[in-house]
């Protein structure tokens, strides 16, 4: 992993493993456990197809956390389809119908339209936060980097206000409907 983060982003294998230990410490403040040291590196391209076809069955949120949680914490390959299938069977998704759409072209088309508009939005590392489809927050930040950014987009751009977007919605101080 650290060999693989200095050659992408140019800087020795010690400043990427400094770089990754900053990010460990700030997850473990979140609750979260990230262990670098078994993370596979892999191509994540079916992982993704796999995020899609949970949507469609109502269970993204949950298959994006276990996927996370299976990369990053347990050290699983999320590029194979075995351990695709298991991870998906422990949301709820069907073993058959998860192995059945992992073999076929399935949902390939989706994931490339995300790439595309990843690649217009100029989205070259994760995290990467998009806000209002014209500032971008890049990369691991503190808190405080997300405070900052949002009260600046506020300034430039006006507080959101849904019932302006969408006449048809109601929201009160802690929902929309």
């Amino acid at each position: 992993m650290y060999e693989k983060l200095s050659e992408k982003y140019g800087m020795s294998n010690d400043q990427a493993k400094a770089n990754c230990n900053n990010i460990v410490k700030m997850a473990e403040k979140a609750g979260l456990h990230f262990d670098f040291d078994r993370m596979v590196l892999t191509n994540t391209f079916d992982a993704h197809r796999l995020v899609l076809y949970a949507k469609s069955k109502g269970l993204m949120a949950q298959m994006t956390e276990r996927l996370l949680r299976a990369y990053f914490s347990e050290g699983k390959h999320i590029g194979d389809h075995k351990t695709l299938t298991e991870i998906a069977t422990e949301v709820g998704l069907d073993q058959d119908a998860v192995l059945a759409m992992l073999e076929s072209d399935d949902l390939i088309e989706s994931v490339r339209k995300d790439q595309q508009q990843a690649s217009e939005y100029n989205i070259r590392s994760v995290p990467f936060f998009l806000i209002n489809k014209k500032y971008a927050i890049t990369g691991a930040q503190p808190t405080d980097v997300f405070v900052q950014s949002l009260q600046q987009v506020i300034e430039q751009d006006g507080p959101f206000n849904e019932q302006e977007k969408n006449h048809n919605s109601t929201c009160s101080d802690d929902r929309c409907s």
